[in-house]
This record gives C-alpha cells, structure tokens and sequence, in this order.
C-alpha cells in the first residue's frame, strides 16, 4: 500500500529523499558510529509528520503501546530486533516479566501487550505479565480486542526484588516467577510506584525515561544536535527535518496565568516559521502545536495559529489543556512547529508511525483520523490504524527506484525515525542520575 502524498510527489522532498538515497552508505556508517557511543533504547515509537516540504519527528514514545498495530508480514523483523534488545541488557536472561498500564478497560491496548509477549516469546524468553495496579489481587483473565486472552498476575515486592508469587487460576498451578530484567509498557505518568523504585533487577526502560521526570523539551533539545549533525553530514538545510520549538513554564490555564509569557513564545516561534516558508516558497499559514511538555495520548493539545489563539481560549479548551493522562495538572507546556500532514488515506488525514526496537525499524502503522484536518493532532478519539505494508522492510532501499517508490518513501522514514530515536538515547544518557 503506497499511500496518496498529494504533495510529496513533486515538491522539495523529493530532493530530500534524493540527498537520502545519495548519501546512503555514509547514513548508516554514521547511525553504526553513533549507536557505538549512545546505548538506543529497548524500544521505542516516532510519530511523523509529512508536509512535502518537510519530513519531521513530532513525537518520540519510550513505552510505545501499538505492537497490536503493525504489519504481522514483518514479525520476524520484530523477532531479530528483540533477541539483540535482550541479549544487550541481560545477555543470559530467559524470563522477562512485562508491566503493563493499569487501565485494563482498554482492550486495544491489552491486544498490545498480548503482541509484545508474543514477539519477546519467539526471542526465546519465558514471559509472564504482571500487574502493579491495585485491582489486580489474585491471577485474572482479560479478553482483548481481537479475541485473545490476557493473564494478568500481581506482583509482590521481595526485598530489592519483583517477582510473581505462586498462585493458581482456574485450578491450574502459576510457579513462582522471578525474572532476570522487567519490561516497562508503563509510561509511569502518574509518578513512580514505590514497589518499583531502588530494585537489583534491570528495569527496562529506566525509571527516569518515564513522564514522571522526562520532558519532551529535553529530548527535542537532543534532537536539535543530532539533526545539526546529520544535516552537515548530507548537506541539507536542518529545518527540512526538524521542526522549531519553544517552551513556557509556570503557566496555568485554568487561572489563565502565563498567558502572556505563551502568546509572545507562540508569536516569535510563527514568525520563524513564516520567515522560514518564504524562503522555500510555501503558501500554507503556519501554525503551532501547544501540548504538555510531559504526557501522552494525545491530552492537553492545541493547534495554535495566532497569540490571539491564546488569549481566547474558551473555558473548555482551557479545561483540556490544564490536566493529562493519570490527572497530571500541567504547568510546563512545549510549543512546536505545527508540520502539516499531506499524506491522505481514503481520503482521511493520515500520519507514518514508525516502531523501532533497540536500534532496528521493525515496522509502523498510519494513524489515520477522519474528523480530523492536516494542522491538527491525530492522536486523538476516532483515530484508526493502518499497518503499513512495506513492499521491502524500510532499510533496503531501491537505489535504482524512483524517490517517491514506496521503499525509497519509507527509507526516509526510517532515517527520520531512528534520527529520533538517537535523540532519545542521547536525552535518556544525559537525564541517568550516574552521568550527573
């Protein structure tokens, strides 16, 4: 499936994918030196945004939540990829115990758990699932979206240890379990439990990775030198894969404090922008995405157009804005250039999400969303998912292709994606409490 770009096909990313595909050999000599010195993450997912003009990250998840979403063609992707995650962290592991999110009512994201065990599972390790919810007191069974079944156990704390008790479901006897590593899909945004904190067991991703302590501005920060890099190395203009952002603290939506300090950020950041489009001819009116700088699934978003934007706010959107995921009020909000998304499926606005694991692409789904316009977030209600269905996996491009081939589009994703995902390794080096 090669989607609709509408403008891709004949506008300046074409030359980026070009400057791509030329420079290819020393794009991955490079990515393998970096990878040398930046320890990539476990896992992790990069939302992308695709204007024509401008191919950009917007978004890095460190417990991505839609293994259930990807292509099952390239499992073995998935496979390879977690055998090299694994062996890196716990070279002679073979029991991996999962934590999961607590919210046990989404049975999509219990379909994604479900997907990771099986991927881990076909690495060789003996997985378990463990709960660190309240609710979960005795061994339980979840159905999930599509039919499978989920076994969800309590964890209880042993000293510096987590493990499974033995229990027994359904007069079937559970062994103890006590694992080598713990796998975090827990984005910890509600802070972090004390049942997981100072344990002698390799925790995966780190503690401080979670939206309790991480900020989106740090890892953008990160993201600023890596593109600097990167840009210098293939000679292209840095902008054309990184988008500008600003941040605003000490501000209070519902109290309507630091309203100012966020219109005069949000002015200065469009005027950029402008300046920017001008250089490159587009016609398109800039924007903003205002978000919170800590969080996820697509809470507390804005698009902002104008400072004026700011100053209006009506009740309601200040509502959404001032709280996020697990009740966090936001005080500290991170002001990114809006890229706008040409990329259409059945007519639906639609955005690449590229899945990486330690430093591998192994795969990605279009979000797609039909309520939704090309300035806007598509993590949002009514979205949908659509795996992409790679004609080659997105590392083996067609050199002798067209740029807009499907491999070539998607080798640009890749590149984009893991750019990303360095950043995150970097931000994640930077924020480990040994480095300070």
């Amino acid at each position: 499936m090669v989607p609709h770009l509408t403008t891709a096909l004949n506008g300046p990313l074409l030359s980026l994918e070009k400057s791509m595909l030329g420079a290819m050999p020393k794009i991955e000599h490079w990515f393998r030196t970096q990878w040398l010195e930046h320890a990539a993450p476990f896992y992790a997912s990069v939302d992308l945004r695709n204007s024509g003009f401008k191919l950009a990250p917007v978004d890095t998840n460190l417990f991505p939540g839609g293994f259930n979403n990807l292509n099952p063609e390239f499992l073995h992707l998935s496979v390879q990829a977690a055998m090299v995650a694994v062996e890196k962290v716990c070279p002679e592991a073979h029991r991996l115990l999962i934590i999961p999110e607590n919210h046990t009512r989404n049975t999509y994201y219990l379909h994604n758990v479900v997907e990771l065990a099986n991927i881990l599972k076909q690495a060789g390790m003996h997985i378990r699932i463990g709960s660190i919810s309240p609710e979960i007191t005795v061994p339980t069974r979840f159905e999930t979206q599509g039919g499978q079944t989920l076994l969800l156990e309590p964890v209880v704390r042993v000293g510096n240890r987590i493990k499974l008790p033995q229990s027994s479901i359904d007069g079937v006897t559970l062994d103890e379990f006590d694992s080598c590593a713990i796998l975090l899909n827990n984005d910890l945004s509600g802070g972090i439990p004390e049942i997981l904190k100072d344990l002698e067991q390799d925790l995966i991703p780190p503690l401080y990775a979670g939206w309790s302590t991480r900020r989106k501005s740090q890892h953008f920060s990160a993201y600023n030198r890596v593109a600097s890099e990167f840009a210098q190395l293939i000679g292209i203009d840095e902008w054309l894969l990184n988008p500008y952002f600003d941040t605003c603290g000490e501000i209070d939506f519902n109290a309507r404090t630091g309203e100012e300090c966020l219109a005069a950020k949000v002015e200065l950041l469009l005027e950029k922008i402008r300046l920017k489009y001008a250089e490159y001819g587009v016609t398109q009116e800039p924007f903003v995405i205002v978000k919170a700088d800590a969080g996820t699934y697509g809470m507390g978003i804005m698009t902002v157009k104008s400072p004026d934007d700011v100053r209006a706010l009506n009740r309601k959107t200040r509502n959404k804005m001032s709280v996020v995921k697990e009740g966090l009020e936001v005080s500290e909000v991170i002001i990114q250039e809006g890229v706008y998304t040409f990329e259409s499926i059945n007519d639906a606005v639609a955005e690449p999400v590229v899945y990486m694991m330690d430093h591998f692409v192994i795969g990605g789904f279009y979000r797609v969303h039909t309520g939704r316009g090309v300035d806007e977030n598509l993590n949002a209600p009514g979205s949908h998912f659509v795996p992409l269905a790679f004609e080659k996996p997105c590392t083996l491009p067609d050199c002798a292709g067209a740029p807009d081939a499907a491999p070539n589009r998607f080798y640009a994703y890749g590149v984009v994606a893991r750019l990303a995902l360095l950043a995150a390794a970097i931000e994640l080096q930077e924020q480990n409490p040994l480095n300070q």
